[in-house]
């Protein structure tokens, strides 16, 4: 077998012995451990089969880690993590104990800062150059942002604020015309047209110099004749906008011509003040189902390297419940409009958008501003639907507050990936939302625990005339097939699913499933157990609370959010009104970020698998097992 490249490749300063041609080969050979790697664990493929080229061409101009390099998003830095020592590691890339899907400084020196929502890195990247100038430090800042993070509005705060300081800073433009879907908005348009005007290289020292080439005129005035000067560079220079902000404009580049690449990164590195870069990708390069389908390689679970087509399992999701019901909702009331942050399929409105193209809004990567646009839709009559990601909705929790629940308008949040989501990790689980959520005023909150109460919350959010929020996991729900009528639930009415006497035990969400199993497990050892599907996290209905107050002295809240003021304090602070005797058990995600991998695996590490929820009551209520273990010595069981 002939000799790889990437063999002789194990750090940056490896790539500074290579040719341009080897470098050439390189990346073709470090798209076939992308494609292998994803294939094999999950992961984002098609903006890191993208940056290839751009990735080598930094590390090889640039001192890393002594120089900073800032991954917006971070989705694309795994050709970064390949070059800096963990190429070895690709095998267990999102894997719990494996390496992390982000940039993670606690992996390595390498990662600069962390990341993992968009539009962050010039602005993160911006305090370390600050920090290194009054350090008085000499290293160079790098921040990779995408066209997709420049419809955020993190993004211009940041942009405003480095050319207003004018400290050396380079920002490159990753320009794949992409985010997770279709780029939209001006900002995009107006990328486009760079892209595509043949006169797009002109910079600022260009036409210096071609003024001072005009007889009369000479260097010296050329420099000061401001007026003249801005007049050829509105007519001339494409990256004007970047300019008027204070920033050399460069570009566009060809982000897979290495020679380019590492000639204008070379000269950016010797320019003072802020530079962008403006580089041309393509989403996919290299691996033809990725190419063609960048949305879905995005993103995607294991799949066939061979066909590209995923392994899927046979139940439905609740991503897909909630996009047939919006097309079923939509159907029936033509006010239902739906709203997303760029992810479009992401949460399974592609088909709203198609059948209903007038009602649907892709606003970008702007989770504020699509709450307060659905707020004055609101207002002004419509029934809007905001979906967004649990993780990305924190991103908007001024808007919620002030632009929603404070006026008592009717916007539901359906909030997707709520709860562990697996091996995206600490950026990415939604274990935040009911804490954050639940101390606002007028706002009704539900948590499904199959299909069709997903569905029948919908309907329910839908028809209150008041904010509410309904959030459901990632995956596949419990196999159960929705009914074609919708129900209209009693609102803070739980469920009571088994009756019993020695214990309660309360749970929201996907913990209904693992409240099922110790429940069972219990009845086994012959507990009664008590078992309720709460629904609603807010409001909960008084007579419920007054119930459980007088029948039980033993109730386990049991719930999948920080058990920090989510349901469990929910249940404590009601209870306490009633003046509960008993004791409570909250059971849900302790203080703390956690890590990667399978969810299951993580119920595990976390001691919320049915047989660690027995252990659990066991430890807090001993009588229990003592009365146990008395049943089967007077049975003669061991």
């Amino acid at each position: 077998m002939e000799d790889q490249v990437l063999d002789r490749v194990n750090w940056p300063h490896d790539l500074k012995k290579l040719s341009i041609a080897e470098m050439y080969d390189l990346a073709e050979e470090i798209r076939q451990v992308l494609i292998k790697s994803v294939a094999a664990c999950g992961g984002h493929l098609a903006a890191n089969l993208g940056v290839v080229e751009l990735t080598i061409a930094l590390h090889y101009v640039f001192d890393t880690p002594r120089d900073k390099i800032i991954w917006d998003v971070g989705h694309q830095s795994y050709t970064h993590k390949i070059l800096t020592g963990r190429k070895d590691r690709m095998t267990g890339l999102r894997q719990f104990g494996g390496i992390s899907g982000f940039p993670k400084y606690e992996e390595s020196p390498y990662d600069a800062f962390n990341t993992g929502h968009s539009s962050t890195s010039i602005s993160a990247a911006l305090g370390l150059a600050l920090a290194r100038d009054i350090q008085k430090q000499d290293y160079a800042v790098i921040a990779v942002t995408g066209d997709g993070a420049m419809t955020g509005g993190m993004t211009y705060e940041a942009l405003n604020h480095g050319g207003q300081q004018g400290t050396d800073l380079i920002v490159i433009l990753n320009d794949n015309e992409m985010s997770i879907s279709k780029n939209v908005g001006a900002m995009s348009s107006y990328l486009n047209r760079l892209r595509t005007d043949p006169n797009y290289n002109r910079t600022k020292e260009e036409v210096e110099s071609m003024l001072s080439r005009i007889p009369g005129i000479g260097p010296n005035i050329a420099r000061a004749a401001g007026r003249l000067k801005d007049t050829v560079k509105y007519l001339m220079v494409q990256g004007m906008w970047f300019e008027e902000l204070g920033f050399h404009y460069i570009g566009p580049v060809n982000g897979h011509e290495l020679e380019t690449l590492i000639q204008v990164l070379g000269n950016a590195r010797r320019m003072k003040g802020p530079v962008l870069i403006h580089t041309i990708t393509e989403k996919g390069r290299g691996y033809e189902p990725a190419r063609r389908n960048p949305d879905v390689f995005h993103g995607v679970g294991p799949f066939n390297p061979d066909t590209g087509l995923q392994f899927r399992k046979s139940l439905k999701t609740y991503t897909e419940v909630f996009g047939e019901y919006m097309c079923e909702a939509g159907s029936r009331d033509q006010r239902v409009v739906a709203i997303t942050a760029a992810m479009t399929s992401g949460t399974g409105l592609s088909k709203f958008a198609r059948s209903y193209p007038d009602r649907f809004f892709d606003v970008g990567i702007c989770e504020e501003h699509a709450v307060t646009l659905a707020a004055g839709m609101a207002r002004a009559g419509l029934k809007p639907v905001v979906c967004i990601y649990s993780t990305f909705l924190q991103r908007a929790y001024d808007q919620i507050i002030h632009d929603v629940a404070l006026q008592n308008l009717p916007v539901v949040f359906a909030i997707d990936r709520a709860g562990l989501v697996g091996e995206d990790g600490p950026t990415h689980h939604g274990v935040f939302d009911l804490s954050y959520l639940r101390p606002i005023p007028n706002l009704t909150i539900m948590a499904p625990s199959n299909e069709n109460e997903l569905a029948d919350m919908l309907h329910t959010a839908l028809a209150l005339g008041s904010p509410a929020a309904v959030r459901y996991p990632r995956g596949a729900g419990e196999g159960m097939a929705v009914t074609q009528e919708r129900a209209i639930l009693p609102i803070g009415q739980p469920q009571v699913l088994s009756a019993g006497s020695d214990l309660a035990i309360i749970a929201v969400g996907r913990a209904v499933g693992l409240a099922r199993e110790a429940a069972g497990l219990l009845t086994e050892r012959g507990l009664s157990t008590e078992l309720i599907d709460a629904r609603f996290i807010k409001p909960i209905d008084n007579g419920f609370i007054h119930n459980i107050a007088s029948r039980f002295t033993r109730v386990v809240a049991l719930e999948d959010n920080a058990v920090s003021a989510g349901f469990g304090s929910a249940l404590l602070e009601l209870l306490s009104q009633q003046s509960f005797k008993g004791d409570v058990l909250c059971i849900g995600i302790p203080d703390e970020f956690v890590e990667q991998g399978r969810v299951e695996i993580l119920l595990e590490l976390l001691n919320m698998k049915a047989e660690s929820i027995i252990e659990r009551i066991f430890a807090r209520w001993p009588e229990l097992a003592s009365r146990i273990t008395l049943e089967l010595r007077k049975f003669g069981q061991s």
